[in-house]
């Protein structure tokens, strides 16, 4: 969490000035936003700091969209301070919410039931919005709370007044189907299976009707809303210094460093120097050289891309690394749910704007390949429904691995964990995309099952386990992509 130290010395002092005693510093945008938890007037409240040349404009949009919320009826917290500070300073005071999480938080703690349950209350609060002709723009769970009472009853709070706008007229009905269907994707793919019933139950609370096509529709943009958020994060944001990753560049060196990692542990010098010391290398070899190191006191695996020969170079110099990929398709990984060792740093030797050889950087996670795994435990059939249910979740978010031998799935805690990525590939949410991507989605199918050739007992298992996950589900029937695979449903 960041402190006070955070906040410039100017500002600190503008905020002498006021009854407010700020105890912590939550969350900051160098010269943009700063918001803190304090006091004011011994009552507990979070202050709104906006700074620069338009910090007036922004304050004074924020206490417009709270002052909208309020107007109507819709739960929010109690403005109680809304003054310039000063040229290039403005501050929005709220009143905190007792017993209050935000809904993101809420919802990663709950279970599968309280999920639904949290996804209904805060639907309804949306459509209160849409009934008064308001529009939360900024749609993260982030962006409500929910406040248990002494009754035990949840309520679901609004805030962030910056990001609330009247619908428009001519677009309402379009606006409102997308901030649905954008409310919709914060869910975990596999709990897609709730859309049908959530858009029956917005449209009997908005007197709307319904019918298979606007189910259809509202699924097929919850798709395409989720691949581009994943996409603006993992193929944009993580390649820039934001919150979660520093980037460092100079002619000969374009460095991106994880939250918590120095750069200075991943100069091209000490990659090298680690990769030539430690003597258990995972792999050496003419394309890569793998091998386990530390830093400070966490485990890495380094992966170095090397250059064959000149033409290798050449044909390397001006494409997306392999080492970019990996570090894109791991933060991929991880936004989707889906487990992979989390990505440390990407570094790439360049000669200006030309690509040579690189490196990947990865937290180390011991853990057998599912070959191994499914020789050791007792309960393979459980061991099966997992790889199932992972090779589902795939399916569902249009990813594709490229290399699914058993050595590049490894059971951490009884769960699998993906590795080796410089293949995957996340596919568009299109016509054309689709066609493609199934044709990938099967060939992973093939070479996952290849590894079992030999042991009709375990294949028929997985077979089973795979054909009952990928038909158990809305809206569309999957069994034409196992028979493409050559699973069919044998009983075990």
């Amino acid at each position: 969490m960041p402190i006070l130290n955070d906040l410039p010395v100017k500002l600190l002092k503008a905020l002498q000035a006021l009854p407010l005693s700020v105890e912590q510093v939550i969350r900051t945008i160098p010269n943009r936003r700063y918001v803190c938890s304090g006091m004011f007037n011994h009552q507990a409240v979070y202050a709104k700091i906006f700074t620069g040349k338009s910090a007036k404009a922004y304050g004074l949009r924020d206490k417009l969209g709270a002052e909208r919320l309020l107007n109507a009826c819709i739960l929010s917290p109690e403005l109680l301070l809304a003054d310039t500070l000063s040229e290039d300073a403005y501050i929005l005071i709220y009143a905190a919410v007792k017993n209050a999480h935000d809904a993101e938080e809420v919802w990663l703690k709950s279970a599968v039931e309280q999920r639904f349950l949290l996804m209904k209350q805060l639907l309804e609060t949306v459509a209160h919005h849409h009934q008064a002709g308001l529009l939360q723009t900024d749609m993260y769970l982030k962006n409500f709370l929910v406040q248990k009472t002494e009754d035990q009853e949840e309520l679901i709070y609004t805030i962030d007044g910056d990001g609330i706008r009247r619908l428009l007229p001519l677009f309402k009905k379009r606006q409102k189907l997308y901030n649905l269907a954008t409310l919709f994707s914060k869910m975990d793919v596999l709990d897609d299976v709730w859309i049908a019933e959530l858009y029956g139950q917005y449209c009997l609370r908005s007197g709307m009707k319904t019918s298979p096509q606007a189910e259809a529709e509202v699924w097929y943009l919850v798709q395409r809303i989720r691949h581009q958020v994943t996409k603006n994060y993992a193929s944009k944001k993580v390649f820039r210094t934001c919150t979660d990753v520093k980037v460092l560049q100079s002619v000969n060196a374009y460095t991106a460093v994880a939250n918590g990692f120095r750069a200075e542990d991943f100069t091209i010098t000490k990659l090298d120097s680690a990769l030539a010391s430690y003597n258990q290398n995972l792999k050496n070899g003419n394309t890569c050289t793998i091998a386990r190191s530390h830093v400070g006191d966490i485990p890495v695996v380094i992966k170095r891309y090397n250059i064959k020969n000149f033409w290798h170079g050449l044909s390397r110099a001006f494409r997306v690394s392999r080492a970019a990929k990996s570090w894109e398709n791991a933060h991929w990984l991880m936004m989707s749910g889906i487990m992979t060792p989390k990505p440390v740093a990407l570094v790439e030797a360049r000669l200006g704007r030309l690509r040579r050889h690189t490196y990947f950087v990865s937290e180390y996670v011991p853990g057998p390949d599912i070959s191994q795994y499914f020789n050791a435990t007792t309960d393979k059939a459980l061991a099966a429904q997992k790889i199932a249910a992972l090779f589902y979740k795939l399916y569902l978010l249009r990813i594709s691995h490229g290399d699914c031998k058993a050595s590049n799935i490894i059971m951490v805690n009884d769960e699998p964990v993906l590795i080796d990525l410089d293949s995957m590939r996340a596919h568009a949410v299109n016509w054309f995309a689709e066609i493609y991507f199934e044709w990938r989605h099967v060939k992973d199918l093939k070479r996952l099952m290849k590894n079992w050739i030999y042991d009709p007992d375990m294949l028929a298992m997985l077979k089973s386990s795979f054909w009952q996950k990928y038909n158990e589900q809305y809206p569309f029937d999957r069994s034409t992509i196992l028979d493409r695979a050559g699973i069919q449903p044998h009983p075990v």
